[in-house]
């Protein structure tokens, strides 16, 4: 039990460094930069929870990024700051990195050895699967914002 308190708690932290470094690229406000490195591991550890629960990637980086999401409005409004400035910055851990580089690298392979049918099934895997964690975190970050945007505007 101690060994995953600690494994999330070391995800947490060096999830929450890209966080804020890409934060400070993006030039958010000082007082911002803790909430980003806050996002970043919470969403990081959420999506490491349910991918430990057997839940798959694109599904567990769907349901953290909108229990993330549903945070940022709170803060956005709390704060009086607009939501992207926590939420950007916040999802660059859960960006699909390695299965976009293996992807490429599958179609840099078909194109010097060959395409066999092992390289073809490898790359529309990898692709899909970096797209639909890539759609995931574009859906999980728009519905709340989406919903609550909707719902708390006076109907004319």
């Amino acid at each position: 039990m101690e060994n995953i308190i600690i494994k999330y708690i070391l995800d947490a932290v060096f999830a929450a460094i890209p966080a804020v470094g890409f934060a400070m690229v993006f030039n958010v406000p000082k007082f911002a930069l803790k909430f980003c490195a806050l996002g970043g591991a919470i969403v990081y550890t959420l999506r490491t929870i349910f991918l430990d629960f057997g839940i798959y990637i694109e599904i567990s980086t769907f349901l953290a990024t909108l229990l993330f999401g549903t945070l940022a409005v709170y803060w956005s409004r709390k704060y009086i700051v607009p939501r992207p400035i926590y939420t950007v910055a916040a999802i660059i851990p859960l960006i699909p990195g390695t299965y976009a580089f293996n992807t490429i690298i599958t179609l840099v392979e078909m194109n010097s050895h060959g395409v066999t049918p092992e390289h073809i099934a490898l790359f529309i895997e990898d692709g899909l699967k970096a797209i639909s964690i890539l759609g995931a975190i574009s859906f999980g970050l728009a519905l709340p914002s989406l919903y609550f945007i909707r719902y708390n505007r006076p109907i004319i």
